[in-house]
């Protein structure tokens, strides 16, 4: 972990870690996959989860008036039953698997979405089942390799949410989860003190990336925000479609 590709690599994964959970849309997927350009992919989700907390920490505070509750008292809960699945199953379930599954969810729902509609779509209500089940899926895969954020919009995004509140709902339930996978991450021996002294480095950049992210959020328009959010979806699930196939 040297170098001078490794640090620019990293660098940029910092930050968009730190924008995504500024509020933009999608970008903090892509840092593993950008990280395990220069690093395995089990080694850069270790590395950033750290990362992923105190950035987490930032955004928390900048949204701390704009979520909805209800969604997060459904979807939190489920999302920490799909993290404790994801640690009960770490050495039976091939991360190229869950990789290519989450990239079909994502990829199928942002294609519904763009189509053509006539009229104007209704909000869906709130409604705990799905909420439960998509949150389960999500934390699931959030834990395998911090791609929670396809299946959290399957359930989230039809909800019509201003976009403040949106970037609020989603900073708050994926700042519980991130807590919530340091221990088995801990356990898995994912939590290394290599690890820990990059992701110290990293820290300071992704906690200021958090602001350009939420400068984004409060700038670009409600309708394209949500336009944004559904092309982001589509290209990181493609990628991640390819990335299982690949193995």
């Amino acid at each position: 972990m040297d170098g001078a590709v490794f640090w620019t690599v990293a660098v940029l994964a910092a930050m968009l870690v730190g924008m995504g959970k500024g509020g933009m849309p999608g970008v903090a997927m892509l840092s593993v996959p950008v990280f395990s350009l220069v690093i395995s992919p089990v080694t850069a989700a270790g590395l950033l989860l750290p990362v992923y907390v105190l950035s987490d920490m930032f955004g928390l505070y900048a949204y701390r008036h704009e979520f909805n509750a209800q969604v997060l008292k459904i979807m939190v809960p489920g999302m920490v039953v799909g993290v404790g699945i994801g640690w009960a199953t770490a050495h039976m379930v091939p991360e190229w698997a869950v990789t290519m599954v989450v990239g079909i969810i994502g990829a199928s729902f942002a294609l519904n979405n763009l189509r053509p509609r006539r009229g104007v779509v209704a909000a869906r209500p709130v409604r705990v089942v799905p909420g439960l089940f998509w949150g389960t899926i999500s934390g699931f895969t959030s834990f395998v390799s911090h791609t929670g954020g396809p299946p959290y919009q399957v359930y989230t995004l039809p909800l019509k949410m201003s976009k403040t509140m949106f970037a609020g709902t989603t900073t708050i339930s994926f700042a519980i989860v991130n807590l919530a996978k340091l221990p088995p991450y801990y356990a898995l021996g994912q939590l290394s003190a290599q690890n820990l002294h990059v992701a110290v480095i990293l820290m300071p950049i992704a906690a200021a990336s958090v602001f350009l992210g939420v400068r984004f959020v409060r700038w670009v328009p409600e309708k394209l925000f949500y336009k944004a959010i559904t092309w982001a979806l589509l290209a990181l699930s493609l990628k991640l479609i390819w990335n299982g196939v690949t193995g």
